[in-house]
């Protein structure tokens, strides 16, 4: 916590965009805070060159990031500097980026609605995400990406010193992160900026190599609207079809940060007469990385979720009832991606909701705690065991376990 040149996951540009947003919906016409949404703009340009020049080693649109907030989720230490020159190429710190992008894309798109210079801008970022969904799925004369369509997944891989790419295969959150790097775009919206449509069409005309590696822009989904994603409809189902199962990721309360496959065959990776090993652990950290405090190796982590969740919504806003995936997996039932994130804010929700045995998940078993004059008085931990749901960590400081509220608030609106 006290190394502060880790980066944390650049999620800046999603946050002011959500909360322009979030604005705009309750205000009058003509009352949008475009100073706010332009100051922040030019600002993040500036962060989002950092992440380029800094965090791409090889110039080649793969990130490594490092840290980026998930602990101890590696099989090794991710800021650790590996032994022959070998250097880790991260799904998610790629797909943080694609996500970055394309929020910088939106917000250029709306600034452009008053100035046509940032039709330039939204161009930029456009790019910047086709290109890195391009490296995501073949690089360099291997053409080796981090999508593995042999267990259809997103991995991280490691680099050599000599160019070759030896992927690790093991299953966690990494692997998801793509999922929330979506935009979706009315078509409305795009008549009114010819010049960024024509973009859209010339990468579809003259680089199908890179548009074939993303949704397909150019079709529409419902309400005459337009889809920007690392996934298309083959990959997006691939993805939930572990999400949602239970004898991997879906826990009884929520998303856990690593299959639990690997509680009994845990992953091993030699490197170097080195083995280093993952776990499934759902709750206490077993190792001192990271001080030991912190466990990303199979807890449920309510920010994660919750952009987890908001995806899964914004795939339906697009792609409407007709899409439809198995929930859980292997019960024969299918529902819509509506309802999907319905039910993953359930479980998350039944966190802090009495059950039958009117005891609160997130408290744990205490006797203390079943007691009328204490159980109403509720802890925001800052993650929660990823079989019982109890919470683990720190109690006092989780502001992001708050946004369970927005959960709940969003299944009465």
């Amino acid at each position: 916590e006290w190394n502060f040149s880790d980066v944390n996951p650049p999620v800046h540009a999603w946050a002011a965009w959500r909360l322009y947003h979030y604005e705009l919906e309750r205000k009058p016409p003509g009352e949008e805070d475009l100073p706010f949404l332009r100051g922040i703009f030019h600002k993040l340009m500036i962060n989002f060159t950092w992440w380029v020049n800094r965090k791409d080693e090889s110039g080649n649109n793969i990130f490594e990031g490092g840290f980026l907030g998930l602990d101890n989720i590696g099989v090794f230490d991710r800021n650790a500097v590996l032994p022959g020159g070998s250097h880790l190429e991260q799904a998610d710190g790629t797909s943080w980026m694609a996500m970055y992008a394309l929020n910088m894309m939106r917000i250029a798109l709306e600034l452009a609605r008053h100035d046509d210079v940032y039709d330039e801008m939204a161009t930029k970022f456009f790019d910047h995400f086709l290109y890195i969904a391009g490296a995501m799925t073949s690089m360099g004369e291997s053409n080796i990406g981090l999508w593995d369509e042999q267990d259809a997944f997103f991995y991280d891989q490691l680099r050599m010193s000599d160019g070759r790419a030896e992927k690790l295969r093991v299953r966690t959150m990494v692997g998801l992160i793509p999922l929330f790097a979506i935009e979706i775009l009315d078509d409305e919206l795009l008549h009114k900026r010819p010049a960024f449509l024509k973009r859209m069409q010339w990468f579809q005309a003259h680089r199908p190599d890179l548009y074939n590696q993303v949704s397909r822009y150019s079709e529409k989904g419902i309400n005459e609207k337009r889809l920007l994603s690392l996934l298309r409809g083959y990959r997006l189902k691939s993805l939930l079809a572990r999400i949602l199962d239970e004898t991997e990721f879906l826990s009884p309360h929520g998303v856990r940060a690593v299959s639990q496959i690997y509680r009994d065959h845990p992953y091993t990776f030699t490197l170097d007469h080195t083995t280093f090993t993952l776990t499934y652990t759902p709750a206490e950290s077993t190792s001192d990385m990271f001080g030991g405090n912190s466990n990303w190796r199979g807890p449920v982590w309510m920010p994660v979720n919750y952009l987890i969740i908001e995806s899964i919504n914004r795939f339906y806003d697009y792609f409407g009832d007709g899409f439809t995936v198995e929930y859980p997996v292997n019960s024969g039932r299918q529902i819509t991606l509506k309802a999907v994130a319905h039910e993953l804010s359930n479980r998350l929700i039944s966190l802090f909701t009495l059950d039958s045995d009117g005891k609160r998940p997130v408290l744990g078993q205490h006797p203390k705690y079943r007691d009328p004059h204490f159980r109403d008085y509720i802890l925001f931990y800052e993650y929660f065991d990823g079989d019982n749901g109890r919470g683990v960590g720190a109690s006092h400081q989780t502001g992001w376990t708050g946004l369970v509220a927005a959960l709940i608030n969003g299944k009465y609106e």
